[in-house]
């Protein structure tokens, strides 16, 4: 029989061979696996990629200080990017595991999110100020509860359509493939050969069409129809789900393992603040901290998932000790004055950014193969709220830096990444159960 594109670039990626059986999906998923494979991947790729293109800790908070939004709106990106896509997630569950088919939300989701990038692009080429910092940080609300949608509803999807020892593989691959197109876009603005301005907004126009593309795309995913019991209550539903954390010891050392690892999303801005630069020479360095960052996920996304497929509890202790030895190299930079010469903090954040990659895909594959297909979407809504609240918590670093100074946050990060293996050493080994 011919095999399809699909299917080859499907056994090429996983080193597949048609002896091995599915472990935990069904024969016909089983069948369908290739195209779906394929079409995860695709359909990551462009909402990864769009990720990048929009990335609130680079990409808008230089849209606002350039464009003379007050800092308020500034310090307001990143707490509302990340905890506004994690929060709502215990009261959405409910509702999403109401429904057999579950992609259609995710689709749903990535659309909105395309429809908001393309808000936040209009209003970066139409207004300044006070007004635009008002506009876009509305938006990234919505584009953030819109992520929150998909997030609880991707895992579902993926633990339907294809086999465990491959989701690592899927999702890592997906995140080369984004790294390496917006590593070619920081180049572009580190090489200074078109305005600066005009780059970031074909940038925004750019996201928006991925996360609109990428819904088309994932629609067509073949899905088996899912387990719906306890969907019709949210508000019931998310009490009876904080159960399951009273009673799962397994879950508590998880959540505890993530929450400390909140470090590494945390602390790039206090990293970037280090420098300590003018506007003009923080500008020049923006593509050189961009291409750091996407060059991160392109070297190590890959191998992360495939680790994460054989055990996603080595791969949160390694990243774990990876962000304490790069925080606790950065803090000696600081201590020394270091962190000023060209070229030490674009590495610092890219040995970061290594650790933060196995951060998230030792975390997402953790969470998908410890538990079955009934309780998944639940332990996703639990777990991202519980983060969602410290990373909203996460603000009284700022504080912490304005009155202390970044050094001393820097450090408390270090402890936290340091602490994070104690309790990842903890964790059970889910792939071989």
């Amino acid at each position: 029989m011919t095999k399809t594109p699909a299917k080859i670039a499907f056994e090429a990626l996983t080193a597949e061979d048609d002896g091995r059986v599915c472990k935990d999906i069904p024969e016909s998923a089983c069948n369908d696996q290739p195209n779906n494979f394929i079409k995860h991947i695709g359909s990551l790729s462009l909402t990864k990629t769009a990720d990048g293109l929009i990335d609130p800790k680079l990409i808008l908070s230089w849209i606002l200080t350039t464009l003379g939004a007050p800092a308020l709106f500034i310090g307001l990106l990143v707490p509302i990017r990340e905890s506004g896509a994690l929060l709502p997630q215990l009261f959405t569950a409910g509702y999403l595991r109401s429904l057999p088919l579950r992609k259609y939300a995710w689709a749903a989701g990535s659309f909105v999110q395309g429809l908001s990038a393309a808000g936040i692009a209009w209003a970066t080429m139409s207004l300044e100020g006070k007004e635009l910092g008002i506009t876009i940080v509305s938006l990234l609300a919505l584009l953030a509860i819109a992520r929150s949608v998909c997030s609880v509803s991707y895992k579902d999807v993926l633990g339907k359509t294809v086999d465990k020892s491959k989701r690592g593989t899927a999702t890592g691959t997906a995140s080369s493939i984004a790294a390496g197109l917006v590593i070619i876009f920081a180049l572009l603005i580190a090489s200074q050969t078109m305005d600066k301005m005009s780059l970031i907004v074909i940038g925004l126009w750019l996201a928006a069409a991925f996360w609109i593309l990428s819904s088309i795309l994932f629609s067509t995913l073949t899905e088996e129809k899912g387990a719906t019991e306890g969907g019709k209550n949210p508000v019931k539903t998310a009490i009876q789900d904080v159960q399951y954390l009273r009673h799962d010891h397994q879950l508590q050392i998880f959540i505890l393992t993530r929450g400390l690892l909140i470090a590494t999303a945390l602390a790039p801005p206090f990293m970037v603040a280090l420098l300590n630069t003018n506007t003009s020479e923080t500008n020049n360095s923006l593509g050189w901290l961009i291409l750091a960052s996407s060059s991160a996920a392109l070297c190590s996304s890959y191998i992360w998932g495939r680790l994460a497929d054989h055990s996603s509890r080595k791969v949160l202790l390694y990243a774990s000790l990876a962000a304490a030895i790069t925080l606790s190299a950065t803090l000696l930079c600081t201590i020394y004055n270091y962190v000023q010469i060209p070229g030490v903090l674009p590495t610092l954040l890219f040995g970061l950014m290594i650790a933060y990659q196995g951060v998230r895909l030792g975390r997402s594959t953790h969470l998908v193969d410890m538990t079955d297909q009934d309780k998944r979407a639940a332990y996703t809504a639990l777990s991202n709220t519980a983060i969602g609240i410290l990373l909203l918590l996460g603000s009284v670093f700022g504080i912490l830096a304005q009155i202390y100074g970044e050094t001393l946050v820097i450090g408390i990060f270090a402890v936290m990444s340091l602490t994070a293996t104690i309790s990842a050493f903890h964790l059970k080994e889910v792939q071989t159960t």
